[in-house]
């Protein structure tokens, strides 16, 4: 059975490689476009994305177009086999149009309300915004929709921010009547606005959360957070009709970004026809592993292809370094190269790049780039070769082209319920560490070979043999139901502290934590929860126990103090006062078993940990024995798996394969055995059953 999807870019059957091209910046110098030609085919560059920040060059004046430098572009692009993904250019707008309508542009949440500049000036509600938004679009689509050279749109750049103008304001009251069904006193109860006397008798006496305002009321500030979401899919909606009635043909993106918690971009996941986002680790930093670093990367690679489960587009990564972290290190030599073929591993079928020029000037003058500032000799340069590299083995791949991800592991996370932790105040305030937290139980599936979906709490769980979700602090709706049945079914669940406090409108849950009915389902229940200074820890000892687990490990930064309601301990605390209490827990729930982990333990406990739950489920990695500073992902087209073994650790490395198997990026044969030098990738293809 085959389990793989048409290419994303139909004019493009072909693992793209591109990036941001901005030659609007340019055009004094007609000259550049052609050596950029020559640059992008010899680094085996088959697309760009153009107009992302064009609207002064497309409209220098209002109603006065001029896109004939643009016609030339796309043209000569596509002469020479260079597709174009055309961007809406409604990230930053010209400054004719905030002269002429302030109203377009935002207010920040003082009130004040943002002069002319940087990019995402604008308010998503913004009627005339809108209005200026669709007709450039328009005549964009109207243009090109029959130019055989584009194969995709770009909607705006990194939709973001927010805006708290009147009509913003306004619009929020609207969507909190439609939410709350026009009863105040429901959202009155749902926000618990009893607190401090902050009752509210209209809808009309909300105002967004603000520091000059109100920002405590927790149900406030976390609806705001859906109203953002709300509010910029709206506006993107917008922006993918504008395009797509007039080419229905064309796929759609847009480009989002990493741990971005100011939009929940689940909500945003049925907009597009093709998810990208853009990717910039800090690679070769003085504070962690390279496979550590690795992490980052993998975890959006595996949120972003949950959001639809197919293929998604890596848009953005740099060749070299970035301009804006604290410390711009250089990629080490081989290190491009890997962390490219690392998106393909996890499910994109692109390697893109922002940029493809250097800018002469303002802020990203010194970001990374295809082309140098050096011009005509970049393919001298060190970068550029790495960057040929790359794309001379996306060549190679076709046949991966549109491949699945096949993930019998899952790991829940939620943005909301990140921001929910974020606002309590409570326990250890100073290390919340959800993300952290996710990242570290992440990282033993990554690292120890195994497939892994990173899902919100309402998916489906049926296809998973194992689901971890760490601080699920807010609890969804149906969500315990959910839960129980997986387990009951023989689905292995594993939850840690800070589970289940408070619901989706973040009101404590009554009758005693974790809430909402997984009491049961854990069969514990935590009286109360101890938070712990830096130069604190607590011990905890294990059990006799079935999955054998032995020995003493520490408890950091919190604790909770467990009752057993028929669930074992595996584990319990053997210092502090609360000695002898349960730390880790099993409970047995219909076919499956539910585990708890009551208290934060390092990286090593952890590993440890699951070590011994994926033996007793007996579950086996897409290669044994990996060894450490390693990566094992794998796609499949229903017939074969492509395994990618990739070496993220900083010394060589000696894989076992488990048969006799071809390199399909060099064709260099294993007879059972790969010795990986550092920063090396291979890809083996083998046949499924």
């Amino acid at each position: 059975m085959t389990k793989k999807f048409p290419p994303a870019a139909p004019r493009v059957p072909h693992m793209v490689h591109g990036g941001d091209y901005n030659p609007d910046q340019w055009l004094e110098f007609p000259e550049v476009l052609e050596d950029d030609i020559r640059l992008l085919k010899g680094a085996g560059i088959n697309s760009v994305s153009v107009g992302i920040f064009a609207w002064a060059a497309l409209e220098p004046q209002e109603g006065v177009y001029t896109f004939e430098w643009l016609d030339k572009v796309i043209d000569r692009l596509y002469e020479n086999g260079i597709y174009t993904i055309l961007a809406t250019p409604s990230g930053a707008r010209p400054a004719w149009m905030d002269k002429k309508y302030p109203e377009c542009m935002r207010t920040n949440s003082e009130g004040v309300q943002n002069t002319h500049g940087r990019r995402h000036n604008h308010c998503y509600t913004s009627p005339k915004y809108r209005e200026l938004v669709w007709n450039m679009n328009r005549r964009l689509a109207e243009r090109y929709k029959n130019h055989p050279g584009i194969m995709m749109w770009h909607l705006s750049n990194e939709y973001g921010g927010e805006c708290h103008c009147p009509l913003c304001a306004e619009e929020f009251r609207s969507f909190l009547r439609k939410k709350y069904d026009n009863d105040i006193n429901k959202l009155n109860k749902a926000w618990w606005t009893y607190f401090w006397s902050h009752k509210f008798a209209d809808f009309d006496e909300i105002d967004p959360p603000s520091n000059r305002g109100e920002n405590a009321v927790h149900g406030l500030n976390l609806d705001w957070r859906r109203f953002v979401t709300h509010q910029t899919n709206d506006f993107m909606k917008m922006e993918y009709r504008s395009v797509k009635e007039i080419t229905p043909d064309i796929p759609v993106t847009a480009n989002y970004m990493t741990y971005y918690d100011v939009l929940n971009y689940r909500e945003m996941r049925d907009t597009l026809d093709v998810i990208s986002w853009d990717c910039y680790p800090k690679w070769h930093n003085d504070f962690e592993t390279t496979i550590d670093t690795s992490h980052e990367g993998a975890f959006n690679h595996d949120f972003f292809r949950s959001l639809l489960h197919k293929p998604f587009f890596l848009m953005e990564s740099t060749p070299s370094q970035v301009n804006w972290h604290r410390i711009n290190k250089l990629k080490r030599p081989g290190m491009h190269y890997l962390a490219s073929l690392q998106a393909v591993a996890h499910g994109s079928d692109s390697v893109q790049y922002f940029q493809i020029r250097k800018s002469r000037g303002a802020s990203e003058k010194f970001h990374g780039a295809v082309i140098d500032h050096v011009g005509p000799d970049t393919d001298k340069t060190r970068v550029y070769k790495e960057i040929s590299r790359v794309g001379s083995s996306l060549s190679r791949l076709d046949e991966i082209v549109g491949t699945t991800t096949d993930s019998k592991v899952a790991l829940i996370y939620d943005t909301y319920n990140r921001c929910a932790i974020n606002d309590y105040q409570g326990f250890n305030n100073a290390n919340k560490k959800y993300l952290d937290t996710c990242l570290k139980h992440y990282s033993y599936f990554h690292d120890k070979g195994y497939n892994c979906d990173i899902i919100p709490p309402y998916d489906d769980l049926s296809k998973y043999d194992i689901v971890a979700a760490p601080m699920m602090y807010m609890l969804y709706d149906g969500v315990a139901e959910k839960l129980k049945e997986y387990v009951s079914n023989g689905g292995t669940l594993v939850c840690t502290y800070n589970t289940a406090y408070v619901d989706e409108t973040d009101l404590v849950l009554l009758g005693g934590f974790p809430g909402g009915g997984l009491r049961e389902l854990f069969g514990i229940w935590n009286e109360e929860t101890d938070a712990l200074f830096p130069s604190q820890s607590v011990g905890i000892r294990y059990n006799e126990n079935s999955l054998g687990l032995s020995g003493e490990i520490r408890a950091v930064e919190i604790a909770e103090l467990l009752h057993l309601e028929g669930a074992t301990a595996l584990a319990e605390y053997s210092s502090e006062f609360y000695a002898g209490m349960p730390a880790i827990t099993v409970n047995n729930f219909g076919k499956g078993k539910a585990y708890y982990i009551g208290a934060r333990i390092d990286k090593k406990a952890i590993f440890d940990f699951y070590d011994a739950v994926f033996k007793d489920i007996k579950a086996e990695p897409l290669l044994s024995d990996i060894p450490e500073g390693v990566s094992v992902k794998s796609r499949n087209d229903g017939e074969n798996e492509y395994v990618f073994i990739m070496n993220f650790s900083e010394e060589k490395k000696t894989v076992k394969l488990g048969g006799k198997y071809t390199d399909i990026l060099t064709d260099e044969v294993y007879d059972d055995i790969a010795e990986l030098d550092v920063y090396k990738i291979i890809i083996i293809k083998r046949k499924i059953g």
